[in-house]
């Protein structure tokens, strides 16, 4: 029943982490920039550090969803 929970979580993180990494910019060119996240937009460094402080949390859980894992099924 636990692993069934970890494994859903599992699921929504690796998905949500695919997002995220998608939504930052690159060198002017990403896939928020398609969205309006361009540099004209004031603030857009705080939007900046908070998907990055996201994307952070996201691959914790990620990393400890995995190890919890590769642990209950070895």
């Amino acid at each position: 029943m636990l692993n069934d929970v970890v494994i859903v979580f599992h699921l929504m993180a690796s998905l949500f982490l695919i997002v995220f990494i998608l939504l930052h910019s690159g060198k002017g060119s990403g896939l928020s920039d398609m969205f309006g996240g361009g540099g004209g937009l004031s603030g857009g460094t705080s939007v900046e550090r908070r998907l990055d402080q996201i994307t952070i949390a996201t691959a914790i859980i990620f990393g400890f969803t995995t190890f919890w894992l590769a642990w209950k099924w070895a």
